[in-house]
């Protein structure tokens, strides 16, 4: 399965981004905890100009925590500065605001010296497609202050947000990176929902989720889509199996697998089928 997905509007906002890293002294980057290593876009180094950075694990409510936990891990012994994140509930939000100083402590001081007392922090929330980034700032700010959506592409330019007196955050749009040299990346992102359904197969898509959750998550499935032993069946006829017990149907009495395969993939992403991460450190 090929996925490519770049569209104009990014080489724009990458531009943009670029155009302002100058204003801004700590860089928020947000990850998707089910995706720790493909949702982190490896042009982020050079388009923030290796600034002070801080990894938000986002989504952490719909992760594998001991999955989580390892990651946690990886990125620390890189020396990388890590928090996780439920952007819904607020969970590990302040942490970030006081990573943020921590990271900014020495400008902080220097500021204090030249007299200037509350000169605000200035922070670029950054990330791919989708992976929370409208809602986590809504929470740290406490009131809707960027669009939110269970899409790709929902900001579309920049905006600067007042945090407090001595913080400000600059809210940038979702991008990716111009080609996947690992296909399973692109794949990575398609599942979490970070590139266009349209623009993908997403019959074949959910075979290859099956095949992940029937290797992994053996039970997660079974247990909610009422599967009776269905270890020796092909991912098609899962699929299968999962119309038929949802009844999906379309004219002539023949099973909606198209239908199914939306429905998996949207029951994954919302988390009804469990916390479930999709990568392993090291693969």
């Amino acid at each position: 399965m090929n996925i490519q997905w770049y569209p104009g509007h990014m080489t724009k906002a990458k531009r943009m981004m670029q155009e302002n890293i100058k204003l801004v002294d700590v860089i928020i980057e947000l990850i998707d905890a089910r995706v720790p290593i493909s949702s982190q876009n490896p042009d982020m180094a050079n388009i923030t100009n290796n600034k002070p950075r801080i990894i938000v694990f986002n989504k952490v409510d719909l992760a594998d925590a001991d999955k989580t936990k390892e990651f946690v891990k990886w990125y620390e012994q890189q020396g990388v500065s890590v928090v996780l994140v439920n952007s819904k509930t607020g969970k590990g939000i302040n942490q970030v605001i006081n990573k943020a100083y921590e990271l900014c402590k020495e400008k902080i001081e220097r500021n204090k010296k030249r007299g200037l007392i509350n000169k605000p922090i200035r922070a670029m929330v950054a990330g791919i497609p989708n992976v929370g980034k409208s809602t986590f700032i809504n929470k740290l700010v406490g009131k809707a202050s960027a669009k939110t959506g269970n899409k790709p592409g929902v900001t579309k330019g920049k905006q600067w947000i007042k945090l407090k007196k001595d913080m400000e955050l600059l809210d940038t749009p979702g991008i990716l990176w111009p080609k996947f040299e690992d296909q399973q990346v692109g794949i990575n992102l398609a599942l979490i929902g970070s590139i266009k359904d349209e623009i993908l197969d997403v019959g074949e898509l959910s075979l290859i989720l099956i095949e992940y959750l029937k290797e992994n998550y053996y039970a997660r499935l079974a247990d909610r889509y009422n599967l009776e032993d269905y270890s020796e069946l092909e991912p098609i006829e899962v699929l299968e199996k999962i119309a038929k017990n949802r009844n999906l149907v379309k004219s002539g009495n023949e099973l909606d697998i198209n239908k199914a395969s939306i429905i998996l993939l949207d029951e994954y992403r919302n988390g009804k089928l469990g916390k479930i991460t999709i990568e392993t450190v090291g693969l």
